[in-house]
């Protein structure tokens, strides 16, 4: 469903409806941080130990020219 049709759609409903909407929403995006955090935090000790995930994190600095 297209974001605008959607909006239309949520307008449309009564108050507490929309502010029901509202909280699920945030609630969501609350728990996909959550998992996002505990994702970065599990592997950082692996990009820290293991020189192979960061082999190329030397060339980091380096500009960067595209061939065509």
């Amino acid at each position: 469903m297209k974001q605008a049709i959607l909006l239309d759609q949520i307008y449309r409903l009564p108050v507490r409806e929309r502010m029901l909407i509202v909280e699920r929403t945030i609630h969501s995006i609350r728990a996909e941080k959550t998992h996002t955090v505990k994702a970065v935090a599990l592997m950082a000790g692996e990009y820290c130990n293991d020189s192979e995930l960061t082999a190329f994190s030397q060339l980091d600095m380096e500009d960067f020219y595209e061939t065509r």
